[in-house]
């Protein structure tokens, strides 16, 4: 008996020991720093959420971060953090959900155990489950159609783009889903999905090795139900061009988001490559890029045209890529900002008085024109080697603080990596420009696209109608403005005008029918 007894504990010991080490740590030890941040990220995100739940994993998270923790209200845990200057939250991506804790050091001891109770003791109480889903259900039913059409574009693409996928639906869900999300379904998915299996742990400042080793063993007492990330799905292909137009009352012009399938990521040594040629192309709020200078700068069209080969988190916000994003399931995209419709112009310019179609079809053309010549005829070796030269000095802007500098950390386990930002920085270093323009060629396509736009009701059937004949689409300036431009612009115009799109399929959708 006694030897069963001994044997039983030294398996336990075994067991719990790898365990232990199957948890994922990124430290970031930085002595002369004054704070201490730790992110803690479980591999669920809103791919895990059940098919008839879209909205769940955001909904937990959210009360997890919103609401009271081991018997304290949220309202005293900000009150108590006020004096600390601390600060936690939490993001929730298709694939990960991060939280964030902040302290200046010498209030760590005193701030530990409100992490430790928003981690292992939240209260889930019934008021904060009732005052954080009205807000996640007014996100779904008003917020993502009213707020910014620019945001409503991308989401909407990511609709068609992976439709009858887990990778289709809002992080907050749809409107149905979040009506059948209950306190007590939250309460199992937290036991479910919020697991030692599925947590790694990023810790970065001026911290010792006690709290390291806090930590630890803390995240160890999550729960053990066993959890298998869910695999994300991928984007689908198009057949030709496919327009979905999103029509509203009272949109403030017609905002652009076409995209398709990338087979690669930031695993693969080919993202360098591509990285180059996109940055040249539509390099994110930069004015020397390719699109922005036709869009914007030459023919003052919108605020900003840019290109994307992976998931750009709140671009209208961010300036430089955040971490906390990462995916697999990945595609390549351009966000052109939303151009003006019919009606404006012709409420603004009397000499525009007879147009039917604002400026969306000649932008969509401009801009997968310029995709176009690129794929032909690749870069030349003085931008191959301008823009190289930018990006390497650019991604080391990426993460200015610990809490970038950590999130990109983690962010490069994701994709099985040590350490992203510096291995990018030796892959660019390396990449010739035949590697670029084969990478081009190889991944950029413009004749099978995924194209959303939302637009007024009064242009939806006009642009539509326009798509689908491949009318031409001339650009319509007033005359001032096109009195003061260069020949070989208006020239270039004309050719644009004519160019042929690969439209296959257009459909028009009410708003309100939109992430129903």
């Amino acid at each position: 008996m006694r030897s069963i007894l001994k044997n039983t504990i030294v398996v336990l010991s075994l067991l719990f020991t790898i365990q232990a080490q199957a948890l994922d740590v990124v430290e970031l030890k930085q002595d002369k720093s004054n704070k201490v941040v730790i992110k803690v990220r479980f591999n669920n995100g809103s791919v895990s959420d059940p098919a008839d739940l879209a909205g769940l994993t955001y909904a937990t998270a959210s009360l997890m971060a919103q609401g009271g923790a081991g018997g304290m209200s949220y309202a005293d845990i900000q009150d108590k953090m006020f004096p600390w200057a601390a600060s936690y939250g939490v993001n929730v991506d298709k694939q990960v959900v991060t939280f964030t804790f902040q302290v200046p050091t010498e209030f760590v001891d005193q701030f530990y155990p409100i992490v430790k109770n928003v981690l292992l003791a939240p209260d889930f109480t019934q008021a904060d489950f009732e005052r954080v889903m009205k807000a996640q259900q007014n996100y779904v039913d008003q917020v993502v159609r009213a707020s910014s059409d620019e945001d409503y574009s991308k989401f909407a693409l990511e609709d068609q783009l992976f439709r009858g996928g887990n990778m289709q639906h809002l992080l907050q869900g749809t409107s149905a889903s979040v009506k059948r999300i209950s306190l007590d379904k939250i309460k199992t998915f937290y036991q479910q999905a919020f697991t030692r299996h599925n947590v790694s742990l990023g810790i970065a400042g001026n911290y010792n090795d006690h709290l390291l080793n806090k930590l630890k063993s803390d995240l160890n007492q999550l729960s053990d139900s066993p959890f298998t990330p869910a695999t994300p799905s991928k984007a689908n292909h198009a057949d030709g061009i496919e327009v979905e137009i999103i029509a509203k009352d009272g949109a403030f012009g017609s905002a652009i988001f076409t995209g398709a399938p990338l087979p690669i990521t930031r695993a693969d040594d080919d993202f360098a490559a591509l990285m180059i040629a996109n940055s040249w192309m539509g390099e994110h709020r930069k004015a020397y890029s390719r699109l922005y200078q036709k869009i914007r700068q030459t023919r003052s069209m919108n605020y900003g045209d840019y290109s994307y080969i992976e998931w750009y988190d709140n671009g209208g916000r961010n300036q430089l890529p955040p971490s906390g994003v990462p995916r697999a399931s990945n595609y390549w995209s351009i966000w052109i900002r939303p151009v003006q419709i019919a009606e404006q112009l012709k409420a603004q310019y009397k000499e525009l008085a007879d147009i039917n179609i604002g400026h969306a079809h000649f932008a969509l053309r401009l801009a997968l024109r310029e995709f176009d010549l690129l794929i032909k005829n690749g870069l030349s070796q003085a931008d191959f080697e301008a823009t190289k030269t930018f990006l390497r000095s650019y991604i080391k802007l990426y993460a200015q603080g610990p809490e970038q500098q950590l999130g990109w950390l983690m962010d490069s386990h994701f994709y099985g990596r040590t350490n992203y930002l510096a291995e990018m920085d030796k892959l660019l270093a390396n990449t010739t420009l035949e590697q670029v323009n084969a990478a081009i060629r190889q991944y950029w396509q413009t004749d099978n696209l995924f194209v959303t736009i939302v637009t007024d009701k009064s242009e939806a059937q006009p642009l539509a109608d326009s798509l689908l004949n491949n009318t031409p689409s001339p650009m319509t300036y007033s005359n001032l403005v096109k009195s003061g431009l260069p020949a070989d612009v208006l020239a270039e115009d004309a050719e644009i005008a004519n160019y042929p799109l690969n439209v296959k399929k257009i459909t028009i959708v009410p708003s309100a029918d939109t992430f129903q």
